[in-house]
């Protein structure tokens, strides 16, 4: 699914030579090279403003607490991701409110949003939390005019989309304040946890800052209860020396979804449902996709995975149980039905092998054992 070691060989001197300058400095925690990445990475994403942290989902957090986001609060999201998506509003004292996905990009439903803001009695829904899913933006347009008629903060989660734009503009800079994920698998990878939080916002930074480290503005005095989410100076490095290749990175993972695409049509195993074969990835054509994940729609799901599997061919379901149906979250109230396009998708995605490195020869194994199969 993944070779990690394909991408370090290609850099393995740069990274080793970062590495061995913070041991020699000893600077571990928020040294130089914190300060640096997070200028780096504020300029890739267009914004005044980036706050590293210890994680993707600390960044989440982060996101909101800092915007203002906390008890008494509501905020619509997708049930259609990874748990720290809802496990964050939780964390935050505030109230996860779903809404069902758009079936063609998975993102959440500007109106499925729509339905739950104009009826009556939502006046404690504060905040949207779109997620990028797989490396796609969300419909910007239609959430933007959402925050505008209602009066609400837009939060990214944009955990697997760093490099991805929605009309030009990148993920990062579109909403009053976004999260990212740096954990290995991600396009922007660190060598472990790592997240950044991007605002345009020099009060949602300040306050970042604090919350990062214990809600402390000066040592040893404590404004606020926080947490301690620092980006380790490591991490930072490593970073920094990724994000210049990351332009490049990405463009090959688009470039090896053409390919896949490409491959599966041409093996004639697409349609336009399950019902008839393969639905393929769509890309917004106002969005700048970075595919952090290839994932197709596939009939018969569960059965293709092991065959896959069988064949030594890696593949991952992103995500097998839609969030209103996990047991921690049973509380919230939902059931089985409540969102369908949402359960529809966990039963029918599968992931399949992308990374820079991926050969041709290699997808073209993969499309071949697929075809196999519905042969």
């Amino acid at each position: 699914m993944l070779d990690f070691s394909r991408q370090f060989q290609l850099i393995r001197q740069e990274v080793l030579e970062v590495i061995e300058t913070v041991c020699v400095s000893q600077k571990f925690i928020l040294g130089p090279q914190v300060a640096s990445f997070e200028a780096a990475a504020a300029r890739a994403c267009g914004v005044n403003h980036a706050i590293g942290c210890a994680s993707g989902t600390d960044a989440l957090w982060l996101a909101m607490a800092a915007a203002g986001i906390g008890p008494g609060h509501t905020v619509i999201t997708t049930p259609f991701s990874f748990f720290a998506t809802v496990s964050a509003i939780l964390r935050c004292g505030a109230t996860p409110l779903l809404a069902d996905i758009d079936p063609a990009n998975f993102n959440l439903s500007p109106t499925a949003a729509e339905q739950l803001l104009s009826q009556p009695g939502r006046h404690a829904i504060r905040a949207v939390l779109p997620v990028h899913l797989y490396g796609q933006c969300a419909d910007w347009d239609a959430l933007t005019a959402l925050k505008h008629r209602y009066q609400l903060l837009l939060i990214e989660d944009a955990a697997q989309a760093f490099g991805a734009a929605w009309n030009g503009v990148p993920a990062g800079a579109l909403g009053d304040s976004a999260a990212f994920s740096f954990y290995p698998t991600k396009n922007l990878s660190a060598f472990g946890d790592a997240g950044l939080v991007t605002t345009p916002s020099s009060d949602v930074d300040d306050h970042a800052r604090s919350l990062r480290a214990h809600g402390m503005k000066r040592r040893y005095y404590h404004d606020e209860i926080g947490w301690n989410s620092r980006l380790d100076t490591l991490q930072a490095a490593v970073l920094e020396v990724k994000l210049h290749h990351l332009p490049h990175w990405n463009q090959q993972r688009r470039d090896l979804a053409a390919r896949y695409d490409q491959l599966f049509r041409a093996a004639g195993l697409t349609a336009t449902s399950t019902e008839h074969g393969i639905v393929l990835p769509i890309t917004d054509p106002r969005a700048t996709h970075v595919f952090h994940q290839y994932v197709i729609r596939a009939p018969r799901r569960d059965a293709l995975r092991q065959y896959l599997t069988d064949q030594q061919i890696g593949s991952e379901i992103y995500y097998p149980l839609p969030l209103h149906l996990q047991t921690s979250l049973a509380h919230l109230g939902y059931k089985p039905g409540d969102f369908p396009h949402a359960e529809q998708a966990a039963a029918e995605v599968l992931a399949l092998p992308i990374y820079p490195e991926l050969r041709e020869d290699e997808q073209q194994t993969v499309v071949e054992a697929i075809t196999r199969f519905y042969a």
